[in-house]
């Protein structure tokens, strides 16, 4: 081969390298612009989900929610047959919040559905474990209960799970409960005055009442009989023991004590009251499939129709009969 023959080969050479290096260079431009057009669609995707998600919860029209004389809310269609979801939770419990989070939405929609018949019973299982958890959750808990007089307990239920204080920490103050009651629409200066008054009663509760009530009882019995013991009952056993009681009397903060106190008489056995939260279909206990909203809509399609275990508040101050329609009143024979 000549001297021009091998420049020729050469140059020929140099020009598919240069070719090479420029189809590379494209496909790399092509293979990252491509990738960035994944993302932004996984982006929108994920972004149109959550917006439509919570669109999907914040469109559910609720049925009527109505106050029963134990301090507890029914939440139903008028004339609803449907199963009966009795639902016991603390606002200071992060499994609680877990389950609102988890099925709170699926619960909702359920009942504006005439599905189920929700039966929500606020409790609290921290009472007796002083500042801060004791006051959380008693000042959760009569908030609520205040929420109830104004017809906002379900929407002020959801507001105060999203604002749980982290355990441990101090939380639900007085300001921001009756912040959060206005921002669900509760204008009576009624409710303000009762937080204040509650959060009082729920901070002597924690701070001075419960140290109190437990030392003198632990001596008296033993940390072992004081720990199985229903809070109702200790504080009975307080009153009869120089532990002064009296300033719980007509209080949001006593009537989530009884609540507390109530659900471990009205269940026994395998249904037992083992903390919270306990959630009951028909009366029959749940297990794991309460924290999945496709296992708890399965369980309740299941379930045959009940009647919620309580009488409307309206019904008593009325004094009209119990009977009548499920949400709204409650079998003849249901037990307070």
């Amino acid at each position: 081969m000549g001297k021009a023959a091998r420049r020729e080969a050469r140059e020929r050479l140099k020009q598919q390298r240069l070719k090479e290096q420029q189809k590379a260079k494209r496909n790399r431009v092509l293979l990252v612009a491509g990738a960035a057009v994944v993302v932004v669609a996984v982006v929108v995707a994920v972004g149109y989900f959550v917006v439509m998600r919570d669109r999907s919860e914040s469109d559910v029209q609720l049925p009527p929610q109505a106050l029963q004389t134990d301090g507890s809310v029914v939440l139903a269609e008028e004339g609803a047959g449907a199963p009966v979801l009795e639902i016991y939770a603390d606002y200071q419990c992060p499994a609680c919040k877990q389950f609102e989070t988890a099925t709170g939405s699926a619960v909702q929609e359920m009942a504006a559905a005439g599905e189920v018949i929700v039966h929500y019973r606020p409790v609290s299982i921290f009472a007796l474990r002083g500042e801060p958890l004791g006051t959380n959750s008693l000042r959760g808990g009569a908030a609520a209960r205040a929420a109830a007089d104004a017809g906002k307990f379900v929407e002020y239920n959801d507001i105060l799970f999203e604002n749980q204080p982290a355990e441990g920490e101090a939380g639900f103050s007085p300001e921001d409960l009756k912040g959060w009651g206005e921002e669900v629409g509760i204008d009576d200066p009624a409710f303000a005055e009762r937080v204040d008054a509650e959060s009082e009663v729920a901070d002597r509760f924690a701070q001075d009442y419960a140290p109190d009530l437990l030392e003198k009882a632990q001596a008296e019995m033993g940390g072992d009989a004081v720990s199985t013991m229903p809070v109702t009952d200790l504080i009975a056993w307080g009153d009869e023991n120089g532990v002064d009681s009296s300033f719980l009397d007509d209080t949001y903060v006593l009537g989530v004590l009884e609540a507390t106190g109530a659900v471990n008489e009205r269940y026994s056995g395998e249904n037992a009251f083992a903390g919270t939260p306990s959630v009951y279909l028909n009366g029959a206990k749940m297990g794991n499939e309460m924290y999945s909203a496709s296992s708890l809509r399965s369980a309740v399609a299941e379930a045959e129709p009940g009647e919620p275990d309580s009488t409307p508040a309206q019904d008593a101050e009325g004094g009209e009969d119990a009977e009548g329609d499920a949400g709204a009143s409650a079998s003849p024979d249901a037990k307070e």
